[in-house]
């Protein structure tokens, strides 16, 4: 964690579920994909509020393995609305110093897609400020199979031997394996689960749950829970002092 300007505990790695763009859409007679425009649009406020607060890691739920589920027109949408902002947002991220990174299964994705991330991951490798991590087609229980996966073909080989399999040398495995794990996730929307998201590394994270869907969530709304957290007392299965 780090002290903000504030005087806040600020979160190193902040995870977000952004939910209810659908709804917000349907609430005013529009199509979900207006509500998935909107929520891009309130995805480079939160970006920005969070760089501003000092926070380190910023990771997004943005299309979730089982989301291929949802109807054609609704995943061709928001394939074209994540064209859309790597071929918008990338230049900007890297003047702002924000390096992007793309976790989750890149096989289904399009093959323009697939090479806009890598080009976009290429530009803005060296920048520090904030790290944005987009989940995209990913799914917490596959990576955590992948990584066993890995290590199982290591062990089959003679290059680990099962008893040096620890918890860290697990977690070096997963795709966030050289980021730090996850202090706090917020989820929008009124909903209160983590859907098969980032499952090892939100192990001690702090849960923010509110009603407000997506794209109605202002940075006033990301400072909150940022507030929120910073009161939090994390004691990782210790005692609290004078309990």
């Amino acid at each position: 964690m780090l002290d903000s300007p504030k005087g806040l505990n600020i979160p190193g790695h902040v995870a977000i579920i952004m939910d209810g763009n659908g709804r917000w859409a349907l609430a005013r007679g529009l199509p979900r994909a207006a509500g998935h425009r909107a929520g891009a649009e309130a995805l480079r406020h939160i970006v920005e509020t969070a760089a501003k607060n000092g926070v380190r890691y910023l990771t997004l739920y943005s299309f979730s393995s089982e989301n291929w589920k949802r109807p054609e027109t609704e995943v061709r949408s928001l394939m074209d609305l994540l064209r859309r902002y790597l071929k918008a947002e990338i230049a900007s991220l890297h003047d702002n110093d924000v390096r992007l990174r793309v976790i989750g299964d890149r096989s289904l994705l399009a093959t323009d897609i697939a090479r806009l991330i890598t080009d976009a991951e290429r530009m803005t490798a060296s920048n520090r400020r904030l790290t944005l991590v987009l989940a995209l087609n990913y799914g917490g229980r596959a990576e955590i199979a992948s990584a066993a996966r890995k290590l199982a073909h290591s062990a089959a080989l003679g290059l680990v031997s099962p008893e040096a399999i620890t918890e860290d040398v697990f977690a070096a495995h997963l795709s966030t394996g050289d980021m730090p794990p996850v202090d706090l996730m917020i989820r929008t929307g009124g909903e209160y689960r983590i859907s098969n998201f980032l499952l090892w590394q939100l192990a001690y994270a702090e849960l923010y749950f509110t009603g407000t869907h997506w794209p109605e969530f202002t940075p006033a709304d990301f400072e909150k829970a940022l507030q929120d957290f910073s009161g939090r007392k994390r004691r990782y299965g210790a005692v609290a002092e004078n309990a």
